[in-house]
């Protein structure tokens, strides 16, 4: 099993920036990629952020020059940082850890992250 929490959400004006943390705990060995999601009001939940186990990162076309996943292995914990942000990156943020030999996929409870114009 694999427990992820996230920190880091809050209300930001328009430009400035946040940094979401997401605490890895349990079987993290096996753990092949991470990401960060986000489900805006009405809308399906999509990708923002990935990172592998080697750790290359690739991002959603709409965060791309502003947003960087990071990890920090030594504190089982991964980054988003946010810079830039814009009132339509309003959303609950998910952490996500993907098990390839499970298949199976684990999620934290969100954090709001809310963008003032």
């Amino acid at each position: 099993q694999v427990q992820l929490v996230e920190s880091g959400g809050g209300l930001v004006q328009a430009g400035g920036s946040l940094r979401l943390s997401c605490v890895v705990a349990g079987s993290t060995f096996s753990i092949n990629r991470f990401g960060w999601y986000r489900q805006a009001q009405g809308k399906q939940r999509e990708l923002v952020a990935g990172i592998s186990s080697g750790g290359t990162p690739n991002y959603a076309d709409s965060v791309k020059g502003r947003f960087t996943i990071s990890r920090d292995n030594a504190k089982n914990t991964v980054y988003l940082q946010m810079n830039s942000l814009k009132p339509e990156d309003t959303a609950v943020y998910y952490c996500n850890a993907y098990q390839s030999f499970l298949d199976r996929h684990y999620w934290g409870q969100g954090t709001q992250v809310t963008v003032s114009s």
